[in-house]
This record gives C-alpha cells, sequence and structure tokens, in this order.
C-alpha cells in the first residue's frame, strides 16, 4: 500500500452510510448487513396493492443465515415457520381483517434479528409475499420474488428485499482480502473513505476521487479481483 500525505489530509472526513429511506416496494431499509454480526434488518412496506390496505407480509429467510429472532410490527404480530431442521424458513406479520384500512394510506416496517452469516461483499435475498384486502374482501398478493439485482429483474416480475453484507471492520485502517471479484466498487465501499490495491485508490467522494486523479503515481481503482487484498480506511 501506498501512502501520501496529500491523499491522507483530503481523505480525512469520513463519509456517513446510506441507510435509504422506504423504497416503493418491499424491501430492506435498514441499511447493509455486517459479516458474522448480530443485528436488527427491517424491511419496509412502502405501500399497498392497487389502493388497497397491506393486510400480510410473509418473508422467506435464505438458508444462510445463522439466526432468526422475529420481532411484532406495526403490521401485526409475527409468526414463524420452521424447516424439517427446526430452523426458521419464513416469518409472517398479519393483522385482522377488521384492522384493515378502507384505502391504501399507510406505511408498515417489520423487522427481524438476524445472524449475519460471515459472506462480506455478496448480498442475501429475501423473497416477499405482499398479501392486500380491498374494501369487499378480496385478497390480492403481490409476489416480491426475483433474486437477482435490481437492474436485471426480468419485465413482469418485482425484485426480492436484497441485503448487502460488508466485513467487519474498526474505525481507520482496515486490511481484507476480497472473496470473489467486484466489478462495482460503490455496492460494497460506499461508506469508505478510501480504498487503496497497490498504488490504486478508490473513493466513493467525489473530492477525495479529485486528488487521486491529481496524485502522481496513482491509478484510479474501477473494480476488483477474486483475492486481492486491499486496505481500507473508515
Amino acid at each position: 500500500m501506498t501512502l501520501r500525505i496529500d491523499l491522507v489530509l483530503f481523505s480525512g472526513l469520513a463519509l456517513t452510510l446510506t441507510t435509504g429511506l422506504a423504497n416503493a416496494h418491499v424491501g430492506v431499509s435498514s441499511g447493509p448487513g455486517f459479516a458474522g454480526t448480530n443485528q436488527l434488518v427491517t424491511f419496509s412496506v412502502g405501500h399497498g396493492c392497487e389502493g388497497s390496505d397491506t393486510r400480510k407480509v410473509r418473508i422467506e429467510i435464505p438458508p444462510e443465515v445463522v439466526s432468526v429472532r422475529a420481532v411484532n410490527s406495526n403490521l401485526g404480530p409475527a409468526s414463524v415457520e420452521l424447516d424439517d431442521a427446526e430452523l426458521v424458513s419464513a416469518v409472517t406479520w398479519e393483522k385482522l381483517s377488521s384492522e384493515v384500512l378502507e384505502a391504501d394510506t399507510n406505511y408498515y416496517s417489520v423487522t427481524l434479528r438476524l445472524g449475519i452469516p460471515d459472506l462480506a461483499f455478496s448480498t442475501l435475498y429475501f423473497p416477499a409475499y405482499q398479501t392486500c384486502e380491498t374494501s369487499d374482501g378480496e385478497l390480492l398478493e403481490v409476489p416480491w420474488t426475483a433474486t437477482v439485482p435490481e437492474a436485471e429483474v426480468p419485465e413482469g416480475e418485482e425484485p426480492a428485499p436484497a441485503l448487502t453484507i460488508l466485513p467487519k471492520r474498526v474505525p481507520g485502517w482496515n486490511k481484507l482480502s476480497v472473496p470473489a471479484a467486484i466489478a462495482d466498487l460503490s455496492a460494497f465501499f460506499s461508506d469508505a473513505v478510501i480504498v487503496w490495491k497497490d498504488d490504486a485508490a478508490y473513493s466513493p467522494n467525489e473530492y477525495t476521487s479529485q486528488q487521486i486523479a491529481k496524485t502522481s503515481g496513482v491509478t484510479a481503482l474501477t473494480s476488483l479481483d477474486a483475492a486481492d487484498e486491499i486496505w481500507v480506511k473508515y
């Protein structure tokens, strides 16, 4: 790793990790997960179905998740489904039909306490099923189940909630190894101050990126290959 005083000075201001506002679809609204930790993960339910209120949301748990604890929500109490190994395979939140609103006016959120797997630089998908109830009692279901990046969702399908998993870190410099190739550095380093690989550097901060471009002997880091070792400052 090459350290240059001009870049260190210009990259001293850390970025704030973006947790994101609620998406229009059912999605993770609490920000990324951190590998090998236990944390609360919140899913937003931004709207109902065709003007009708949401009555129920069911979220499937990917097998990589280490542990699951359900949390009751403003949508209703949580109930769990177990697989043959007695592990939680899905969680459902549902309110009574008598509590369904006449129109699609409310925002809902549901939360799980998850054991995040030790799979840094990966994405976990949580297929979800949203059920709404019309004013005349008809049930409408919307499947949010496409387990691919949102830009690649096939026409006619809806994206599954996605949890980006970042590596555990400490404030300051961290030496990390990349398990698989990363073409889009912004997907996993949006909260980094600067990323170094040999004499190449990347920063999500526009001003720091300008200083990288102006520094002699330093090239722009645009992607990473599997097994690359990098230094990241948070």
